[in-house]
């Protein structure tokens, strides 16, 4: 069977895109389903988070579907956390010079190149349903991204009968406020299907500084100072296709528009098409292995930082989804300094009602992965 031209214009158009210059935040991870399975959702979901992953999967099945989720993703890049706190820690009092030279090391830590903070979440109510082979779906959530780098070196002086740590960290955050609404249709006996997201944005924007010294507590999280509010709206593109009952594919591309956002200092944060491409096996009809991939590299808020993600996962659910189990990993490949971090999950299914959670961990950087969520599908 030919794939129809709607189709082909479509993916043609969403991989144009890789050539635009991508100032975009990270791609977010949205549910513990995708979350247990390393981050991957393109191609597999067709519940209510299809608002989020990809429009069009909200016509590949029927249902009504409702959904409350949070995920957090969090990654420490050379342990300068570790760093912060001994910075925290560290006796201004002590002139000896093998406390100097603490000092020194502890600044050496914290002003390498490449030692960042970064945190990605989203939290939010989803809701699918459907009419026939049209189907439809909204979320009110907030997604939102951060990163902290060092502005200005630590310096080590000593005076005063004192051993002084100083220097600056800069604190950049984007909220993206948003309400988004979904529109999707499948046609040829569901083996294709297009879908639509429009969403209107209310951007939080944060920039500024935090003081770093030693014996204070530096505190990021209370220094990320008042944010600059402006509002935009996005476009989000879809495209499914499923070939055979066994193998599917999805492809995504998300604020197609470039929705841009005032940020104090002067600063405008723009969000430049997020391209994310998935495929999906089913061995058989309880197993799914999936695999997504940013087509595009994505900027982030951390100075020289790109993302492109590879996700990897597979789930095996039993006795008529009463447990899904899921196990996954994915790696940052514009990240040389990023490993392959596992991820897992377990989804309970009574009825109408699912409890999901999962969680990830990073062995080298000490980044970690959560999401939990309640649901209930008709």
């Amino acid at each position: 069977m030919q794939t129809p031209a709607s189709i082909l214009i479509l993916i043609c158009f969403l991989l144009s895109l890789v050539a635009t210059p991508a100032v975009a935040v990270e791609f977010a991870v949205v549910g513990p389903r995708a979350a247990g399975m390393g981050g991957a959702g393109v191609a597999v979901t067709t519940d209510a988070y299809a608002t989020y992953w990809n429009p069009a999967g909200l016509a590949m099945v029927k249902s009504l579907d409702i959904r409350i989720q949070g995920t957090s993703q969090g990654t420490d890049r050379l342990g300068i956390a570790n760093a912060l706190d001994d910075l925290n820690d560290f006796n201004t009092n002590d002139t000896s010079p093998a406390n100097q030279a603490k000092a020194q090391n502890i600044a050496n830590e914290i002003n390498r190149a490449g030692a960042t903070i970064s945190a990605v979440g989203a939290a939010g109510l989803y809701v699918k349903g459907h009419f026939g082979d049209h189907a439809f779906g909204f979320n009110v959530s907030d997604v939102a991204t951060s990163g902290a780098f060092v502005s200005t070196p630590l310096q080590v002086t000593t005076s005063g009968g004192q051993t002084n740590l100083s220097g600056q960290m800069a604190l950049r955050g984007l909220e993206a406020r948003q309400a988004a609404f979904s529109y999707a249709y499948a046609f040829a006996d569901k083996r294709f299907s297009v879908g639509v997201t429009g969403k209107v944005i209310q951007g939080a924007a944060y920039n500024t500084t935090a003081n770093l010294q030693g014996g204070v507590d530096p505190n990021l999280l209370d220094n990320f100072g008042k944010a600059k509010i402006s509002t935009s709206y996005g476009i989000d593109l879809g495209a499914m296709y499923r070939p055979s009952s066994w193998l599917k594919f999805g492809v995504v591309a998300k604020d197609l528009n470039q929705p841009t956002f005032d940020a104090p200092g002067g600063l405008q944060y723009k969000l430049t098409p997020q391209v994310r491409g998935g495929v999906a096996v089913n061995p058989w009809s309880t197993m799914t292995i999936t695999a997504d991939m940013d087509i595009t590299s994505n900027q982030t808020l951390v100075p020289g930082l790109k993302s492109q993600v590879l996700s990897l996962g597979m789930e095996q659910t039993i006795l008529s989804e009463f447990l899904s189990f899921r196990v996954g990993t994915y790696k940052n490949v514009q990240d040389a300094g990023s490993i392959f971090t596992p991820t897992a999950g377990l989804g309970l299914r009574m009825y109408s009602f699912r409890l999901d959670v999962a969680g990830g961990y990073d062995f080298d950087n000490g980044g970690a992965l959560v999401s939990g969520a309640v649901a209930w599908t008709f």
